[in-house]
C-alpha cells in the first residue's frame, strides 16, 4: 500500500494492487461535509445536527466545482451520476450546494441513513480536552483500540464498517456521496485500502472529493 503522495501534484493516493480483470465495480465520489462551529472548536458531534459555517458552505460550493472539472474531463454528464447524503443537516447542506455548482436542481438527491456519522453518545458535544477531565479512562482505552471501542452510548468504527459494507455491496451506479468522516473511515476498511486499526487514523479533510474506484482511494483538491 502506497502512502499519500506528496504535494506538488492536484491530487494523493492510497491505492492497493488489485485484480484488474475483476469487474469494476461503481465509482463513489465522497464528500465530507463542509467545516461547522463545532469543528472549529474540537467538538465532538455524531449525530448533532450541527449546520455549516459560512467557510464550509463555500468548501461545499468548491467541491461542486472540482466534480464539475472532473467529469468534464471525463465527458461525463453530471445528471447521469446518481446522488446520496447522509441524513445529517450539514451533509445535505453540503450536497444541495454541491449540485448547485454542477448547475443541477438542488434537492435531486436521496438521503441513505447507513451514511449517518458515527455516534459518539454521551461525548458529543465535548472536547478532547473536556473528555481528558471527565472520561480519562475510558478515553485511553479509546486510543488504544478505536477500531473496536464504543463510547457510553455510541458506536465503533468496526460497526460503522458494518453498515457501510451493507450500503456498498447495494451499489448499483456511480454515486456521488456526501457524508461524514467516520463512515469514510469505514469504507476505506471494509474496502481494505487501510488495515481496520490504521482506518480511524486517516484525516478526511473538508473541502476535498474522495474518489473510490474498487480499492484505489484518489484525493482531489
Amino acid at each position: 500500500m502506497q502512502g499519500w503522495q506528496e504535494p506538488g501534484s492536484r491530487f494523493r493516493r492510497i491505492e492497493r494492487l488489485r485484480d484488474n480483470s475483476a469487474t469494476m465495480p461503481p465509482t463513489i465520489y465522497y464528500i465530507r461535509h463542509g467545516e461547522t462551529d463545532w469543528n472549529v472548536a474540537g467538538r465532538l458531534q455524531g449525530r448533532h445536527d450541527v449546520p455549516l459555517n459560512a467557510r464550509g458552505r463555500a468548501q461545499a460550493t468548491h467541491c461542486g466545482e472540482i466534480l464539475c472539472d472532473l467529469f468534464a474531463k471525463a465527458s461525463r454528464d453530471p445528471a447521469t451520476l446518481d446522488y446520496v447524503s447522509s441524513p445529517l443537516g450539514r451533509a445535505c447542506q453540503t450536497m444541495e450546494l454541491a449540485r448547485a455548482a454542477l448547475g443541477l436542481e438542488a434537492d435531486g438527491y436521496r438521503s441513505e441513513q447507513r451514511l449517518v456519522e458515527i455516534a459518539f453518545g454521551e461525548w458529543e458535544g465535548l472536547t478532547l480536552a473536556q473528555l481528558h477531565q471527565r472520561d480519562p479512562q475510558r478515553l485511553a482505552q479509546r486510543e488504544h483500540d478505536k477500531w473496536r471501542f464504543m463510547p457510553p452510548g455510541g458506536e465503533s468504527y468496526e460497526m460503522v464498517a458494518a453498515r457501510m459494507r451493507d450500503w456498498y455491496a447495494n451499489l448499483a451506479a456511480d454515486t456521488v456521496v456526501t457524508a461524514h468522516g467516520g463512515t469514510a473511515r469505514g469504507l476505506i476498511a471494509h474496502l481494505g485500502i487501510a488495515k481496520p486499526a490504521a482506518a480511524p487514523l486517516i484525516d478526511i479533510e473538508q473541502g476535498m472529493v474522495y474518489v473510490f474506484a474498487g480499492e484505489q482511494l484518489t484525493r482531489y483538491s
